[in-house]
């Protein structure tokens, strides 16, 4: 078999600088695919940009709220809604699904979410519901595996910055087993007030080294998008 590599930026939209990183990892890297976030400041940025380049496939990166780690506890740092209503996740991720719909004029090619809350229920059920009805994967609950380890902090939000390096990457490529995968990163440009911010500038250095670009090659693996695959 062959081993084909999805390269997915999450947060697409969320903020400009994250705009320009994204850009600067697909344009110059090895970034194949993007996950939007419709509720972002820079959405609109975002969307011009994926219709002017369409080979980056563009998927729904469900937004419900974002949590970070402080004083040994998680802490909301906002929420949409709460994540355990089914009422309320459902209302909020057809609206979301429709204001992607708006601002691209097409449905998403995937689906995941912010901080991976769809991997519990009721969301997981949901968002599942939702791939199956737009025959899309959904990150982490299909035939695509997912790789979330090229990432420059911990579980508690401490710094990690041995996790994105191009050889932490590199060892990453040459690991992957047959099959599909999905490797999730973070690129971003100038978002140091961002809680995951000065990595992000990490990542797109190393998203952007040709080394990296050689080890695919050299590792025959096929760099491709989720306009490649789909799963019901």
């Amino acid at each position: 078999m062959t081993r084909h590599l999805i390269v997915n930026a999450d947060d697409f939209g969320q903020d400009p600088g994250i705009n320009a990183g994204v850009a600067q990892a697909h344009e110059r890297g090895i970034v194949t695919s993007a996950s939007l976030m419709v509720r972002g400041s820079a959405v609109d940025e975002a969307a011009a940009y994926a219709a002017a380049n369409p080979a980056l496939s563009m998927g729904l990166h469900l937004d419900l709220g974002e949590w970070v780690f402080r004083d040994g506890a998680w802490e909301p740092a906002y929420v949409v809604v709460d994540t355990s209503d089914a009422d309320a996740v459902a209302a909020e991720l057809d609206r979301q699904l429709t204001a992607f719909e708006r601002l691209l004029g097409r449905t998403p090619t995937h689906l995941d979410s912010h901080q991976h809350v769809h991997r519990d229920e009721p969301v997981r059920s949901l968002v599942l519901a939702a791939g199956r009805r737009l025959r899309v994967p959904v990150r982490q609950l299909g035939a695509v595996a997912y790789r979330g380890d090229f990432y420059g902090q911990t579980g508690k939000g401490d710094p990690y910055p041995q996790a994105i390096t191009v050889e932490a990457l590199e060892a990453v490529l040459r690991g992957l087993p047959d099959g599909w995968t999905e490797l999730g990163c973070h690129p971003g440009l100038g978002v140091d007030h961002l809680s995951y911010g000065a990595e992000r500038e990490q990542e797109v250095s190393v998203l952007c080294d040709p080394d990296v670009t050689w080890v695919l090659e050299a590792e025959a693996i096929a760099l491709q998008s989720f306009h490649d695959v789909s799963d019901t």
